[in-house]
């Protein structure tokens, strides 16, 4: 039986685990529909995504059709939990994108549409709710087109009453002139052939040899076939299946390969053991059988569940092109390659976290719970940054936005019995250096603790070049155990900067070293006390460091997104003022439909971006779209933030890092 990976992908609220709901009850995997507002959806299971009435957490399901087994991808629609649909994306075969026929072409539609396309994943278009009052059809194709790709095919067409529930969808017959005329125009353009063969005869091609067509171009991510319909009503649904089993790629079947296989999901099961989500490209993952994991050592696969027929059932392995729940594997994290590698990828599909927040206990003697308790949630979310400084006590958390924080705060409620609060959420800024300074410590001289002589120089670099380490003293004069605890250092200490964000952009220089070599008092053995170790070289790193970068000084960049704002034409004037007012810096504006709408692009810090989206609907009568994502990090216009309370300062001076030191147990004098 073949087997299609295929992933729901939507702006929140368009309707995906409805369709999920639908899609299972047409296959005869569930009697009943669920209800997204009840709470009874079948891939919504966590209790607070009942609740809230919206998915958090990437869901697996399975049906048949036909002769495919189709394993069900429900992902989160709110940009807080785009983390999760990032996972997702690497181990799919195709896509279902859910739009809504009511609010059209959304924020986050956007952004997946060019994702989705950037990575060649093929891609059908569902037009959902056809059945609500606003529903529109022949304007939202045009939407679709000027906003997504011009490389969209409707298959079906809305009769009975658009906008209500008699609305029907009935796909376009074989000998429908203007479907076969819209297929050419849009096969055509990747398709010299076809257009010669048309040109030259119409009747020569056949609906046949266009369906072919479209079913290459879209496996390509070329074309895209738009089916309308409703998740409540029924209404297109079949019309979707046929068109999703037979348009898209079903997986490989490449049993003889070595194993492939992609980790995409983790949680833990309730025993607390970690439980893995695993795609097996080729070969076959067996029960007993040892694994080697990328971030080190092998461990045994104890346990295998695929999915079918609507559950994961248990199994001895899972082959090609399957979707398996694995147990057994205490070190795997979200991302691995099980065997061979895949070929590389892009690090992130999506943009990283850009905020950040302070989390702190209700009760201050559960920090080393809460600590606990986060480090098992990142290790679900990778995108989430977790950072604890052990002086001043203080757990980072870096998020997407606000809801995410909300979400957060009730998991660690409910799941671990902890009550947290929240600082007020922060961009994620970083700190450049400005200049070049340099600072050196030898040993023996006052104020050096350590048996071990350091100079590092700190220079700027190309933006976006990360931090580099180079030597600039000759190589065997130090050791090379030595080197690496220095440079290791680096890396730690340049985590927070002067002013306590995260340093970047840099290059540091070792040009000055010395040690003690081993020995020992007359007739004894090796004595630590006379002899220079890795102890001392990462002891003394982070305040020759610090007091580089003190002289090179350092500027402080926040997080700028760029972003798109589709308004009426009529209200541009009363839209830019506000747009200054955030700080906002317009850098192109184009009108569309006739002068009836204009597009905004620029650039807006992304501290100021939820205020946009809070002040946008009174500004533009409900009816202004924003869509706004990281680029990059610019110089803060006004007075540099700090990222710990003044209280703190001053952050890395000298007595400061001593205290680090000696709560690590380094050895003093």
């Amino acid at each position: 039986m073949a087997l299609l990976n295929l992933g729901i992908l939507a702006h929140v609220d368009a309707g995906k685990t409805s369709l999920t709901e639908r899609l299972l009850h047409s296959a005869g995997v569930i009697d009943e529909l669920g209800r997204v507002d009840d709470g009874s959806t079948r891939t919504d299971s966590l209790d607070l995504e009942r609740r809230r009435g919206i998915t958090i957490k990437a869901a697996v399901v399975s049906f048949p059709v036909g002769g495919t087994t189709v394993n069900l991808v429900d992902t989160p629609g709110h940009p807080d939990f785009i983390a999760e649909v990032e996972r997702v994306l690497g181990v799919l075969d195709g896509a279902v994108l859910v739009v809504s026929a009511v609010e059209g072409v959304q924020a986050q539609t956007r952004v997946l549409m060019r994702t989705l396309r950037r990575l060649r994943i093929p891609t059908v278009v569902f037009v959902n709710k056809v059945d609500r009052r606003g529903a529109r059809e022949a304007t939202l194709l045009d939407d679709l087109r000027r906003k997504l790709t011009p490389a969209v095919v409707p298959m079906n067409t809305v009769t009975g009453g658009l906008g209500d529930r008699s609305a029907r969808c009935v796909p376009y017959a074989a000998g429908d002139a203007d479907h076969r005329a819209r297929l050419v125009d849009v096969l055509s353009a990747r398709d010299d052939g076809l257009l010669e063969a048309y040109v030259k005869d119409e009747e020569s091609v056949t609906y046949g040899r266009l369906w072919d067509a479209l079913a290459e171009q879209t496996a390509r991510a070329q074309a895209h076939p738009v089916y309308f319909g409703s998740a409540m009503t029924g209404a297109g649904v079949d019309a979707l299946v046929d068109g999703v089993t037979r348009l898209l790629p079903a997986a490989e079947e490449r049993h003889r390969l070595p194993l492939s296989a992609r980790v995409f999901k983790v949680e833990r099961g309730p025993a607390g053991e970690k439980i893995a989500y695993a795609r097996v490209f080729t070969g076959t993952l067996r029960v007993r059988e040892r694994l080697a994991l990328p971030g080190g050592g092998e461990e045994r696969l104890t346990g295998v569940r695929v999915f079918a027929d609507g559950a994961d059932v248990p199994a001895a392995e899972a082959g090609p092109g399957r979707v398996a729940r694995l147990w057994g594997l205490g070190g795997v994290r979200v991302g691995d390659d099980l065997g061979e590698p895949r070929a590389p990828v892009e690090e992130h599909h999506f943009a990283p976290p850009t905020l950040e927040t302070v989390v702190e206990p209700e009760r201050p003697g559960l920090r080393g719970a809460l600590l606990a308790a986060l480090t098992q949630l990142a290790e679900q979310d990778p995108l989430i940054g977790l950072r604890q400084d052990d002086v001043r006590q203080e757990i980072f958390l870096s998020l997407y936005g606000e809801v995410q924080k909300e979400v957060v705060q009730a998991t660690l409620a409910e799941e671990f019995g902890l009550d947290v609060t929240f600082r007020a959420t922060t961009p994620l800024c970083v700190e450049r250096p400005t200049g070049s300074g340099e600072a050196a410590e030898a040993m023996k001289d006052e104020g050096n603790p350590f048996l071990a002589t350091i100079g590092l120089r700190v220079d700027p670099a190309p933006v976006g070049s990360g931090v580099a380490f180079r030597l600039g003293i000759e190589l065997g004069s130090l050791p090379m155990a030595f080197i690496k605890a220095v440079e290791e250092t680096v890396h730690e200490t340049l985590g927070q900067g002067l002013l306590g964000w995260r340093v970047t952009d840099c290059t540091v220089t070792l040009f000055r070293s010395g040690y003690a070599p081993r020995q020992s008092h007359a007739h004894a053995v090796f004595d630590k006390s006379m002899s220079s170790t890795g102890a001392d070289f990462r002891g003394l790193t982070p305040l020759v460091l610090m007091s580089a970068l003190e002289r090179a000084g350092t500027t402080v960049c926040e997080p700028m997104h760029r972003f798109r704002l589709d308004i009426p034409a009529d209200l541009y004037g009363a839209v830019l003022p506000a747009l200054t007012r955030l700080r906002a810096v317009p850098t192109g504006q184009r009108t569309a439909d006739g002068g009836a709408w204009a597009t905004v692009d620029g650039l807006i810090p992304a501290a100021r971006v939820r205020d946009l989206e809070r002040r946008l609907p009174g500004l533009t009568r409900g009816e202004g779209v924003l869509e706004a994502a990281f680029d990059h990090y610019a110089p803060v216009r006004d007075d540099a933030p700090r990222r710990f309370r003044t209280d703190h300062d001053p952050l890395h001076r000298k007595e400061y890092l001593l205290r680090v030191v000696r709560g690590a147990g380094v050895r003093q004098g």
